[in-house]
């Protein structure tokens, strides 16, 4: 999978994929990925596909109540952000010194440090 945690992508498809300003421009929803399931190619990203649970009383939440939470999405949904550009790019892999490392089709940029 082409994606790690700690990658800011951008969601290219579904219900999240865009945020209106109050002028009503649209701007992508981006996020910082949380966690990442490889067998089943989802991904978790921090404040998109917003789900609410119903939270039971337990003795770490005496309360309980529901509680907001991010729901997996898919991978293919979402596109890595360019550390240079700062717009949604395609991953390439190459070999550099010895090392296989991740970089951005865009602009060419490594990925991994």
């Amino acid at each position: 999978m082409y994606i790690k945690t700690g990658d800011t992508v951008a969601v290219i498809a579904g219900r999240d994929q865009f945020a209106t300003d109050k002028k009503g421009k649209k701007t992508r929803k981006t996020g910082r990925v949380l966690k990442v399931f490889t067998k089943t190619d989802r991904v978790i990203v921090e404040g998109i596909n917003m789900m609410k649970k119903h939270q039971r009383p337990t003795s770490a939440n005496d309360k309980g109540g529901i509680i907001d939470r991010e729901a997996p999405i898919h991978v293919s949904n979402v596109a890595l952000i360019d550390p240079k550009t700062g717009v949604p790019t395609r991953v390439g892999y190459k070999v550099v010194e010895g090392k296989k490392v991740r970089y951005a089709k865009k602009s060419g940029e490594i990925l991994d440090k």
